[in-house]
């Protein structure tokens, strides 16, 4: 067709017959390729076309377009292009090894699917090698595209509201007799929240329109190691909410968890260095009181009527701590001046918050210590961390 276009005024055809030319007339016209069909009433297609070879013409070759000259003329030649047979946008798409909604992964495979719903198919390699090859290289695609996106719509965001994490994950279903057992959820961590959507906020609007959301500093996460996984998927991590209830999360790579780790360290430790304290209604002995965890000032303990302070600690004297997993926690403070352990018990009717917000207001603190605590790997062993039954353990 170029070459016609090129031709001028006047066009001069020599038709000839080629014996293999009807075999390929006969495949099915692609349709994402731009070639046009030889046959419009067949819809057939150019051999040129369908496996994917293109002639090139140079303009300075007189030869006439013979049997025998056709494509072994010096001005003529084949050419190899890359045709598109599908195009997957890497912007908010996801990819998985498993199949659909179970533990089961596959060997050496996997498939992308885009945020519209488009899917790749499944792509099998020659080897695990070249899958995970390709796989750290999507994941590293996404994840560029992701930071970029996430500067854009942070410029209509205020400071208190930036976004520092976005990405999918699988959740596990709680109920185990469904036959899906995860279903893919997009998490993004934004200012005080976490949230989970069943799709990526494109609008403001979309924010509003959560699934779920948390309070960062009022929630506990936690990496799963193999002996907690509760199925053949690895790379799990566990997100306690500020009712108790325990979500399970999935992702593909090992990289993608440390991210997510990363990220989740980061929001809380920015929410509580910008709100400084937060206050809990309790009970002491059938009074109403307060407690205030106080990013300077460590534990204070009024009167909520007075407002007069009963004892105040610092976060160092902290020893230990105790709950029945319902209302109570038991502190082991110790004191400055005697060295000895003071016991005091507070009832709360929000428990597992008041927990989750002690452990993100401790790690903070150690985080200011250490410049190089937030991202790392330190979290489990420098700051509180919970049970399974609720209970608050400090190690350094």
């Amino acid at each position: 067709v170029q070459v016609l276009r090129n031709a001028g005024e006047e066009v001069t055809l020599t038709v000839s017959f080629l014996k293999r030319a009807p075999a390929f007339l006969k495949l099915p016209l692609n349709e994402d390729c731009a070639c046009a069909p030889s046959d419009q009433s067949s819809g057939t297609s150019s051999p040129l076309c369908d496996s994917g070879l293109h002639l090139n013409y140079h303009p300075n070759c007189t030869d006439t377009l013979s049997c025998s000259s056709w494509p072994a003329s010096p001005g003529l030649r084949w050419e190899k292009r890359w045709c598109d047979l599908r195009l997957i946008p890497l912007l908010h798409s996801r990819f998985s090894q498993y199949l659909p909604g179970s533990d089961l992964c596959r060997q050496n495979a996997f498939q992308v699917i885009a945020v519209d719903g488009v899917c790749s198919g499944i792509i099998q390699c020659l080897s695990a090698e070249d899958c995970m090859d390709w796989l750290h290289a999507i994941a590293s695609n996404i994840s560029n595209l992701t930071k970029h996106n996430i500067k854009k719509i942070n410029r209509n965001f205020p400071v208190n509201q930036q976004i520092v994490y976005m990405g999918w994950t699988e959740e596990r279903e709680q109920d185990s007799l469904q036959d899906r057992m995860y279903t893919p959820k997009f998490l993004a961590l934004r200012g005080s929240s976490l949230y989970k959507f069943i799709a990526p906020p494109v609008t403001t609007w979309d924010w509003t329109r959560a699934e779920k959301t948390f309070s960062v500093y009022e929630i506990m996460c936690k990496i799963l190691k193999d002996s907690d996984l509760l199925d053949r998927r690895k790379h799990c991590f566990s997100v306690q909410s500020e009712s108790g209830e325990d979500l399970y999360f999935s992702v593909e790579l090992e990289s993608d968890l440390t991210l997510w780790e990363k990220a989740f360290q980061t929001a809380t430790f920015l929410e509580v260095e910008r709100i400084q304290s937060k206050t809990y209604a309790c009970v002491l002995e059938s009074h109403l009181m307060g407690l205030t965890i106080d990013f300077s000032m460590g534990f204070v303990c009024f009167d909520a009527a007075t407002k007069a302070v009963l004892w105040r600690y610092k976060f160092s004297q902290l020893k230990g701590s105790s709950d029945d997993g319902k209302s109570k926690i038991k502190f082991l403070f110790q004191n400055q001046d005697t060295k000895q352990i003071e016991a005091k018990e507070l009832e709360f009717s929000n428990l597992f918050a008041v927990l989750h917000c002690i452990h993100s207001f401790f790690a903070a603190k150690v985080a200011c210590l250490d410049p190089l605590y937030v991202g790392s790997q330190a979290t489990a062993s420098a700051a509180p961390t919970t049970s399974g039954t609720g209970k608050l353990k400090y190690t350094t």
